[in-house]
């Protein structure tokens, strides 16, 4: 018998990456296996995560917002961001999700459309997790066409005032400042919403079966006057969000490959120790064939990961080449998961083990930040230079 070796010590993949980057991945890994394993199961179960107190510990861990500069911004690599997505979503997707709006979402909206007087009153105190962001972009009725969204702003003197309804919003009722996107008579606009703005209103949306450690919620904006200085004054038109949703694709290509990681590694550890005829779940043919294929697709998964990464972090990184990535990380972490849960029978679906928690975290994934349909339409434009959207 051989010493065992992980999925990823196979691909070789810590010889890809810096030390500097590893030093995050470690850092973050440790704060995952600590602060939340031992508590995901009654947060997923109960749908009730700590997430105000949760938020002011990775901001003090430097992981709100890490891969922008200034501001109270750690400002790391987009690699070392990946890695960072990867193991929090190791722990689950809900936690890497509340991390991803905050950062990639809310906070860089801000931070790439702001004035200075926006990015300095909040920016900081998002950065160490004082203040809880989301991102107004879905509606009940405009999910993958946000250019159809209803939700309006109009000028009134000096002032705009916002009304429509926003849906599926990550961290929504928690959140002290919205990023509401909205048409106008002069293209789609974004503005800064803070939570105790009247006419602004935010319920959760009750029967959730996946990202159940995480707040999602709708968000309903009935006269919300808000002043000029409301709106982020370097975006306008559907490029603004999009760019924004670029941001935590990117996040997704690393994060869904640790849902992935975490279900191969348990369905391995339980291979060898469940005995079946009196031998190893491991010791079979079928067994090893699963966990063989589940590998090489993972670490694929992650050799692409990491070459994106690296593009990013040259500035090259092309929207395109983002939905590659999200459309092969979620659709291979959802197969592996689902493969995974075949090899522990009865026992995967259970919350004794996390194949049938991440899985059904993974659905949600599959279409939030645009579904694997739009991503194949993404990359069919670019192969063909025809736009087949409609």
């Amino acid at each position: 018998m051989t010493t065992p070796q992980s999925p990823f010590e196979l691909f070789g993949i810590d010889s890809l990456i810096t030390a500097e980057d590893r030093a995050v991945r470690d850092s973050v890994r440790d704060f995952t296996d600590n602060r939340i394993r031992p508590h995901i199961n009654n947060w997923f179960e109960t749908g009730a995560t700590p997430v105000r107190e949760l938020t002011q510990e990775l901001g003090k861990l430097g992981l709100l917002g890490m891969h922008l500069d200034g501001y109270g911004c750690a400002g790391v690599s987009a690699t070392a961001y990946g890695l960072a997505c990867l193991e929090l979503e190791a722990g689950d997707s809900g936690i890497r999700t509340l991390v991803s709006v905050q950062g990639s979402l809310a906070m860089y909206a801000i931070w790439k459309w702001g004035s200075e007087e926006q990015k300095q009153e909040w920016l900081p105190r998002m950065a160490k997790g004082d203040a809880i962001g989301c991102f107004g972009l879905t509606e009940p009725d405009f999910g993958s066409d946000p250019a159809g969204m209803q939700t309006f702003a109009r000028r009134d003197g000096n002032d705009w005032v916002l009304n429509g309804t926003k849906k599926w919003i990550s961290n929504g009722s928690i959140a002290d400042v919205s990023v509401i996107w909205a048409q106008t008579d002069d293209k789609i606009r974004g503005f800064v919403v803070p939570a105790h703005t009247p006419g602004f209103s935010a319920q959760d949306i009750p029967g959730k079966l996946s990202l159940r450690a995480s707040t999602t919620s709708e968000l309903v904006l009935d006269g919300v006057r808000l002043p000029s200085t409301a709106v982020l004054p370097d975006a306008r038109g559907l490029s603004g969000p999009l760019a924004c949703l670029n941001e935590a694709r990117f996040g997704i290509i690393f994060g869904a490959l640790g849902a992935a990681r975490d279900c191969l590694d348990s369905a391995i550890e339980y291979s060898r120790h469940r005995l079946i005829f009196d031998k190893p779940l491991a010791g079979y043919q079928t067994t090893q064939l699963k966990l063989a294929n589940m590998t090489v697709e993972l670490g694929k998964a992650m050799l692409l990961a990491l070459h994106l990464g690296r593009l990013k972090d040259a500035g090259i990184l092309r929207p395109e080449q983002v939905s590659i990535g999200k459309l092969n990380s979620i659709r291979e972490a959802l197969a592996i998961t689902r493969e995974c849960r075949t090899i522990l029978g009865a026992n995967g679906v259970t919350l004794d083990y996390p194949m049938m928690r991440h899985a059904n975290n993974l659905e949600s994934v599959l279409t939030y930040e645009g579904t694997s349909e739009v991503h194949q339409l993404i990359i069919g434009q670019a192969l063909t230079g025809e736009a087949a959207f409609r």
